[in-house]
């Protein structure tokens, strides 16, 4: 049960002990076996005395010692020690009231839950292992932002969840934390938020979010009603992002229950993939885990203390006695004692049950025939159980006389049977490791409660101040203590007293633990990036943020009764989602055999796809096959033709021939479909091809290069696959003279250009009014990640675990092959312009297949140097812990390195209204560009030089770059022209001998000459 597998362990287990008596009976049939075969030759042995009587008797009485040892001392339970156990209730029984045990058979197989014994989770040890090392202070950190959180709602409605979440959220700003609120219906509790400067983002009308989860560090979903935004968690690429799920509800686990015994086995595992998804699923107390238990993927854990029921308490308030249960028979002057205890049902519950009723019968006698009668109301169980006879057995034992001891299942209307009750008693000695929520709840309702002095109990409730405590195993003090807050048939002025105190307490009870909970568990299960400050710690929290929940920012709130949402109606929705996602009523309805058809249906359907795609590849490629590629001037030149071969074309593709720019959008994953255009300036290119958008003129990036098949290669590259993608045989694919990119974030950050900013862009590029430029709307000093404002190579350390100079530095000196170090890097100063973030540019064709010749070799240098410590080591130069992504960040800025330094104008495009600005101007460059170094002319001949090498060397293709684009050199020309040559030599060769062949062939000669005969002769032979 993962999690639960350590936190319930049994001191005994009686089927062990049925077991080993099995082996027992076993073993001594094989031995009985092997004594027939061997009886005569033992007889023969005995009667012939040749072994002493005396040796046998020994040898058979240390035998059996040793099997009475073994049994003491190494079987899991024994006889002797289960019928000491067995014997410990009667004996309790005889010491606190001296009645004969024998009265009591009933009960001779019932014992004490001792045997029961939980052990807190270890999760948090889990995941402090990995994110310790990511955490600790020896790493550059530069703190440029704070670490950001987002807490997710079903609504804002006031609830135990906004208040418990109001009072964690307050102490993680005060350490150090920045709070984003999502919520899909707004509601009061807005107000809240905003008084403690926290925004609040509300779903628009059609109940939609488009979020890049990929802003925030953690994402804290509340309650069972907010599971549908896991939906979109459990999507690429926000499958990593980590997840709190808090539950407070049972709803789920009923209903978890039905589906077992419905065989709906479909919608059970689609609820575990959603208790997958989440990082850790926290409970309010240990007895949620174990009802959750089916769908326990072992994240699992517990952070004990919840208003919920103080909050209820307040809600009942005005509910009294008119709310009686009509199967409660008993008058207003009657005195109500409830017995409850562990939710858990186990052995020694009836024993426990039996000790209190015997404990209660000295008060029952005590009102005698007085006005109020004593009624005991016994609430354990469910309603589907037959406890109520086995009460009503119980209590005709001990001499009560009908009607005045009831059960009451505790799957009912609890919080009325609470607050009609006087007293309340804990009758389970259960060993917890929470506080009982039944106690939490009968302290909040201003009951006065006894309780076992337990270490549960004895840690929040306080002797004949708040409560009261009994030893266990001295059922006599539980007799006194009901006496003394008893009196004259009524509540004592103590018993009230202690009742008042413990509402007080119970308001407030647990926050500490709650606060300090959550502050830790994020501390132990977020890696945070270079560039974010560390939070303080846990223990950091002032103390008055841990003595009582936040009840203060939710008293100006006039409406605070929310609609009773428990969970039902979010089940009910994802189930008719999923349905309706997997067919109507497709878990009961469909037949195996439909279940057949459709799984073929399904497979010829993606036959289909694959085989119009492949004829699709082979008609672009028919008139082709024996073109020349030539020099890259031609490639250019081909780039700019017009598609000959004649083939379907959509609409998109349609409009973007005419067009002088087409933008590509990289994404991968269903998560980013959002954040993507659908007009015709716009097209997708899918780094997966799993991920594609259905229906969509999207470009499929594996099918151009399948470098992207490599999870590894298409993660550490990031979006920079895609442009390797697209100038893979970029005359297949583009047509367009310019070219740009966006990326699905600068959309999400509402930095993607706006309509008048694509009619500015689309009049320069036509109008050439910049010549060869490189136009970007995404920019540096902007970016979210740079609130400071630095400057390029201080952001590119800030992101990249402060190694980016360095990194950078070892690339180019394995990419020129400078053997000295480096004295400085390229210059790129931030006073005279900004500079290009997050793919977001645009620049000719041309251009953007020389930017790809530089970023493939400066690419294969990076992975030269750094490969075997990340993907073997798991060591990331330009991260702090295993970054998947751990060329990216800095990939992300080297198109600003090559523009500066080849001379390329740089104009920034204002995303809103298009304004124009050119940044670094070529006259302010003058002294500091590196021109040889990215001048067309050095990158061709690198190029080359890559490409011979790797056409001889058939060891260097282990080396990333053959697989990054073409291999193109003029050898590959050559070679190409000398196989053309000789394939047409031999086809001329072929013809040659064949027409040899031919003439050389021996003719047969004629054996006579035929004489066509006359007409007379002809007619004289018919005759």
């Amino acid at each position: 049960m993962g999690s639960l597998e350590t936190a319930l362990a049994l001191k005994r287990d009686h089927n062990l002990q049925r077991s080993s008596s099995a082996r027992t009976s076993n073993s001594s049939n094989t031995i009985g076996f092997s004594g027939q075969r061997s009886r005569s030759r033992f007889a023969r042995a005995i009667l012939f005395k040749k072994i002493d009587y005396l040796q046998l008797i020994c040898a058979v009485a240390v035998f059996f010692f040793f099997i009475f040892f073994f049994q003491i001392f190494f079987l899991p339970g024994s006889l002797i020690e289960d019928g000491n156990k067995s014997g410990k209730a009667h004996d309790l029984f005889r010491r606190n009231s001296g009645v004969n045990s024998e009265e009591f058979s009933f009960l001779k197989e019932l014992d004490f839950g001792e045997d029961l014994s939980f052990e807190p989770l270890k999760i948090a040890e889990k995941f402090r292992k990995g994110a310790t090392v990511a955490n600790e202070s020896t790493f550059l950190r530069f703190g440029y932002r704070k670490p950001k959180i987002a807490l997710v709602f079903a609504d804002l409605w006031v609830d135990q969840h906004q208040i418990l979440m109001a009072t964690v959220a307050t102490a993680l700003l005060e350490i150090g934390y920045e709070i984003e609120v999502f919520t899909l219906e707004n509601g009061p509790a807005h107000a809240v938020w905003r008084d403690i400067n926290v925004t609040v983002n509300a779903a628009d009308k059609d109940m939609k979010f488009d979020v890049d989860w990929l802003n925030y560090d953690a994402v804290l979903v509340n309650s069972l009603n907010a599971a549908g935004f896991l939906s979109c968690l459990m999507q690429e690429p926000f499958k990593n992002v980590p997840v709190v799920w808090t539950i407070h509800e049972q709803t789920l686990a009923d209903r978890l229950r039905q589906y077992v015994s419905r065989g709906q086995s479909e919608l059970s595992d689609m609820w575990r993939k959603y208790f997958s998804r989440a990082t850790v699923v926290v409970f309010p107390n240990h007895i949620l885990p174990i009802a959750y238990s089916m769908c326990d993927p072992g994240n699992y854990f517990v952070i004990p203390g919840s208003p919920e029921e103080a909050w209820k308490a307040d809600k009942q308030k005005a509910l009294g006695r008119e709310n009686i249960p009509l199967n409660m028979e008993y008058g207003p002057d009657d005195f109500v004692v409830l017995v409850v205890g562990s939710q858990l049902s186990y052995r020694g519950l009836w024993l426990e049950h039996a000790f209190v009723l015997k404990a209660l019968y000295p008060l029952y006698v005590d009102f005698g025939d007085s006005r109020s009668r004593l009624k005991i109301i016994i609430s354990a169980g469910d309603s589907t159980s037959n406890y109520s006879s086995i009460v009503e057995t119980i209590a005709l034992k001990f001499g009560y006389p009908n009607d005045t001891v009831k059960h009451v299942a505790m799957d009912q209307n609890i919080d009325t049977v609470i607050s009609t009750a006087d007293l309340v008693v804990y009758g389970s000695f259960l060993e917890e490791h929470s506080f009982p929520g039944v106690l939490l709840k009968a302290m909040c309702f201003e009951k006065p409660i006894v309780a076992p002095d337990l270490p549960a109990t004895r840690k929040y409730v306080s002797d004949k101040v708040n409560g009261y405590l009994f030893r266990k195993d001295d059922m006599r003090a539980l007799t006194r203590i009901l006496l003394q807050m008893v009196s004259n048939s009524k509540l004592s002025l103590v018993a009230q007293n202690a009742a008042s105190i413990g509402k007080h307490t119970a308001k407030n009870l647990m926050v500490s633990e709650s606060v300090d909970g959550y502050s830790s568990l994020l501390e132990n299960i977020l890696t945070l990036p270079s560039e974010v400050a560390l939070p303080q710690a846990a223990k950091s929290i002032p103390n008055k943020l841990k003595t009582e929940w936040r009840w203060s920012l939710f008293e100006a709130i006039a409406d605070t009764h929310s609609p009773s949402k428990d969970g039902v109606e979010s089940v009910d929705k994802i189930e008719k989602l999923f349905n309706h996602t997997n067919g109507e009523n497709s878990v009961a309805l469909i037949s195996p055999n439909e279940t057949f058809l459709y799984s073929i249906w399904e497979e010829q359907k993606y036959m289909d796809i694959a085989y119009m795609r492949k004829k699709r590849e082979d008609e672009e490629l028919k008139d082709r096959t024996d073109q020349p590629r030539g020099t890259w001037d031609e490639v250019y030149r081909s780039a700019r033709r017009s598609d000959r071969t004649l083939h379907e074309r959509d609409e998109g593709e349609l409009e973007r021939t005419g067009q002088p720019l087409c933008i590509y959008e990289p994404y991968y994953g269903a998560g980013t479909w959002p954040f993507l255009h659908h007009t015709s300036l716009y097209r997708g290119l899918g780094l997966s091809s799993k991920g594609r958008r259905p229906g969509a003129d999207d470009v499929d990036g594996p099918s151009r290069l399948s470098l992207l098949n490599n999870a590894y290669y298409r993660d550490v590259l990031g979006e920079y696959g895609a442009f390797f993608a697209i100038a893979n045989r970029i005359d297949r694919i583009h047509k367009n003279a310019w070219i740009g990119f966006q990326s699905w974030r600068a959309t999400a950050r509402m930095v993607s250009l706006s309509k008048t900013a694509e009619r500015s862009l689309l009049d320069a590029v036509e109008a050439r009014r910049h010549g060869d430029t490189l136009y970007f709307w995404a920019r540096l000093d902007k970016d979210q990640r740079n609130p400071l404002k630095q400057d390029f190579w201080s952001f590119c350390d800030a992101i990249n675990a402060g190694n980016c100079q360095f990194v950078f530095s070892e690339a180019l000196k394995q990419m020129y092959g400078i053997k000295h170090n480096l004295s400085s890097l390229p210059a790129m100063p931030s006073s005279d312009g900004t500079w290009s973030v997050m793919h977001s540019w645009a620049l000719p064709t041309k251009s953007f297949l020389e930017l790809v010749m530089f970023s493939r070799i400066f690419v294969d240098a990076l992975d030269e140097q750094f490969h075997e410590d990340h993907q073997k080591r798991g060591i990331c130069c330009l991260g702090i812990s295993k970054d998947k992504h751990c060329y990216s960040r800095l990939l992300e800025l080297l198109v600003n390195v090559w523009a500066y330094h080849s001379a390329r104008r740089m104009v920034y495009v204002d995303p809103e209204t298009g304004f124009m600005q050119e940044q670094h101007g070529l006259n302010s460059r003058r002294g500091q560009m590196w021109i040889k170094w990215f001048q067309f002319s050095t990158l061709k001949a690198m190029d080359e030089d890559l490409a011979e090498e790797s056409d001889i060397d058939r060891s260097y293709k282990r080396r990333l770059w053959p697989s990054t684009g073409e291999v193109i050199w003029q050898g590959t020309y050559e070679k190409e022209r000398n196989l053309k040559n000789k394939e047409k030599e031999k086809r001329r060769q072929q013809s040659k001998d064949k027409i040899q062949r031919i003439r050389r062939r021996t003719h047969q000669k004629v054996i006579g000459k035929y004489v066509k005969p006359t007409t007379n002769a002809t007619d004289l032979g018919l005759r």
